[in-house]
């Protein structure tokens, strides 16, 4: 059952299983098992993506895009995106990255890059 699933995600999830909050946040999103709440979801997906695991990557990026769970802000939005480029796993996040580029200036892509590297080194 999805309630049986939560409970084990939730126990993989705090000890830091990035697959687990990650899957928490699918949970949490939709609604399985849990009542749906899109800021917790965001924060398991946080997690994952802090992590590097470029679905939350990818999914907590196109949140900041959209103001979803998380207030809009295309800074994260890209810097989320590019990070999750990077991986080469996932197409999606290349496509987003590029649609929210066009909403923000050069100054603030530049920016946004070199945030997007201080994050990966400074491991998040």
């Amino acid at each position: 059952s999805y309630k049986t699933a939560v409970q084990w995600y939730r126990i993989a999830s705090e000890q830091g299983i990035a697959e687990a909050q990650y899957n928490l946040g699918v949970m949490y999103e939709r609604g399985l098992g849990v009542t749906k709440n899109q800021k917790t979801a965001m924060k398991w997906y946080t997690l994952a993506a802090e992590q590097g695991d470029a679905s939350a990557q990818t999914i907590l990026g196109n949140a900041y895009g959209r103001g979803q769970g998380v207030i809009q802000d295309n800074v994260y939005a890209h810097m989320w995106l590019n990070i999750a480029a990077s991986s080469g796993t996932s197409k999606d996040a290349i496509i987003i990255r590029d649609i929210i580029a066009k909403r923000m200036t050069l100054a603030d892509i530049s920016a946004t890059q070199k945030l997007a590297r201080e994050c990966v080194v400074k491991k998040y």
